[in-house]
């Protein structure tokens, strides 16, 4: 077995297992690390198919500031606002779903072949240059969004916290 795929499979047990994990547990805490384990994978899975920018993307935006944002929303958030939640009675209807989606994509996978040949890596400069001359715009947008959310939830909080 090559070094290659050893490392495919490392960094697709830890995707898979780290988005488990978010289904599973009950905790948000816990379900926030265990999305930036599967976000650390996928950025394991950019590196094997030589995509070093997006992987540097990965890490950098979703497993930082995607997660970080998270966990400032829990800090921000009420506990009086968790203490009557139930649980939902529809998770038999979303297994279901969630299963004929496995089943559709698995039929997809399975029912398509794979081009193989030499692999190479895009230049960094290359996509940098397309980022920033294409998709300089949608990504400030992006991030505009983000703070506003962020600022969004900090007005929330003063408004009923009460004391400053």
């Amino acid at each position: 077995m090559e070094f290659s795929s050893v490392i495919f499979y490392i960094a697709a047990a830890c995707t898979i297992g780290g988005a488990f994990g978010v289904v599973i547990t009950r905790n948000i805490v816990y379900a926030a690390f265990a999305l930036l384990v599967s976000l650390f994978g996928v950025a394991g899975l950019f590196l094997v198919a030589f995509a070093e920018f997006l992987a540097l993307v990965q890490v950098l935006i979703y497993g930082g500031a995607i997660v970080i944002v998270i966990l400032f929303a829990l800090m921000l958030t009420r506990i009086e606002d968790f203490e009557h939640l139930t649980d939902n009675g529809q998770w038999p209807l979303a297994v279901v779903a969630g299963l004929g989606i496995f089943g559709v994509l698995l039929i997809a996978v399975l029912g398509t072949s794979v081009r193989t040949g030499p692999r190479e890596s895009v230049g960094v400069r290359d996509m940098a240059e397309a980022l920033f001359r294409d998709w300089a715009v949608p990504f400030e947008v992006a991030s505009l969004v983000l703070l506003v959310a962020l600022i969004g939830a900090v007005v929330m909080v003063r408004a009923y916290g009460g004391k400053d």
